[in-house]
């Protein structure tokens, strides 16, 4: 990820944490928190995009049999029944 694109996700996350911030006090015009609801889910998404992105950029770096490097694309493991009952 380029340094633009980490401040571009950093500014956007920056953001939504002061709309959580300004929703949740008391002392807001009626008019004005379904503007920064709207505000918040586009930001929300903004980094939720940014976040899949990087995720399907990472890799495994794993060992083969003779002990070579090789590297596999990351894939989020399923859970077994027993391991979300562990949890």
């Amino acid at each position: 990820m380029t340094r633009a694109r980490t401040n571009d996700f950093e500014k956007a996350f920056q953001q939504l944490e002061k709309i959580v911030q300004r929703l949740e006090s008391e002392e807001l015009p009626l008019d004005e928190p379904p503007q920064l609801f709207e505000e918040g889910i586009r930001l929300s998404r903004f980094c939720n995009q940014k976040l899949e992105e990087v995720e399907k950029k990472i890799e495994l770096i794993l060992a083969d049999a003779k002990g070579q490097p090789r590297v596999e694309a990351f894939e989020e493991e399923e859970l077994t029944e027993d391991e979300e009952r562990a949890e």
